[in-house]
């Protein structure tokens, strides 16, 4: 079923959601861009829809909404442990069919990876609800159309400004606010069909790739800031830490914390042990992680396609161009082993 909203409507529907719900979207955080007095798309809670960012891509991931950067797992004193109060209310996120799909690559690594789901992701996962935001040309350095990431079936309700008015199809009639609030009319979401930068994954991509010259490139270009890892929308890497109280420092908390396969010390081991010391064979790592060993085990493709890693790297490295070099760096392993 379809709905027509004029702003003035569309926000009397955030407000009666906002009554079971936190709302998050992409929204302008001001002065928070990477040079001074800069902008920065970002997600945040909002309050009206003027406040959504339509006409830009953000430059981190939803993720952290739902698997935040840093998360209190228990508070502990010296007899007792206990876990930190959550907000019961449901979360109602805005996002494109990209980052709808990087959800369900999420899924995989944490719920559906071990015999048992990470407990403390799908805590909030079960909260969530998904708005998808039209997305009908895409954006620089997206690829979702080569990465099959472009449509999706997987949200409550799909949301698109049109001449003042706001366009829903509605697959989940939240608290009955959209048949009560919008005006019926046919609404089909539009997808981006076609991207300007295309990737293509080789069909019998292999492991001896993986002995290709074409790594070493990245030992002088890559600086291991993270960035990538940090705005991608399918990384899950963390690492843990114990924080304990100066007034007393047998309490404290344990925190799960983001991670990065691209840092130092990221494969530090007891022993003084460590692996990938050189930035090459990190970012072999990564993008084999992500186009090669994730499909093997669950059948689809890690990377999504938003860009993101592309947007936000200082030194210029383009994920997307080191994975189309990868059926040359195939052929020439096999050209060097014959």
């Amino acid at each position: 079923m379809g709905y027509r909203f004029s702003s003035t409507k569309f926000n009397n529907l955030l407000a009666q959601l906002q009554k079971n719900y936190i709302v998050y979207a992409p929204v302008l955080l001001k002065g928070k861009g990477r040079f001074s007095d800069t902008d920065l798309v970002g997600y945040g809670e909002i309050k009206q829809i003027e406040d959504v960012v339509f006409d830009r891509k953000s430059y981190f991931s939803p993720k952290e909404i739902y698997y935040p950067i840093n998360q209190t797992l228990f508070y502990f004193t010296e007899e007792e442990y206990r876990e930190p109060q959550i907000d019961q209310r449901g979360i109602i996120i805005f996002l494109r069919s990209c980052d709808i799909h990087a959800v369900s690559r999420l899924d995989k690594i944490m719920l559906h990876n071990g015999p048992q789901a990470d407990y403390y992701y799908e805590g909030l996962r079960n909260k969530l609800k998904f708005v998808l935001m039209d997305c009908p040309t895409g954006f620089d350095r997206c690829f979702c159309v080569s990465m099959g990431t472009n449509v999706t079936e997987n949200f409550s309700f799909s949301l698109r400004p049109e001449n003042g008015d706001f366009l829903c199809q509605v697959k989940e009639d939240l608290d009955g606010l959209f048949n009560s609030l919008g005006t019926p009319c046919e609404v089909t979401p539009q997808f981006v069909r076609e991207n300007q930068l295309v990737v293509t994954i080789p069909a019998n991509l292999d492991e001896s790739v993986a002995k290709s010259s074409i790594w070493d490139e990245y030992n002088s270009r890559c600086i291991a800031c993270g960035r990538c890892n940090t705005s991608c929308p399918t990384c899950s890497c963390f690492t843990m830490q114990d924080l304990f109280y100066q007034d007393n420092p047998k309490c404290g908390e344990r925190r799960r914390v983001w991670a990065s396969c691209q840092i130092d010390g990221f494969t530090d081991m007891a022993g003084g042990h460590s692996f990938r010391q050189e930035k090459g064979q990190r970012m072999r790592f990564k993008v084999l992680h992500k186009v090669y060993d994730f499909k093997k085990r669950f059948g689809i493709h890690m990377c999504v396609g938003c860009g993101r890693c592309d947007d936000v790297c200082p030194e210029y490295i383009s994920y997307a161009n080191c994975v189309n070099k990868l059926a040359a760096a195939m052929q020439e392993v096999k050209n060097r082993d014959q």
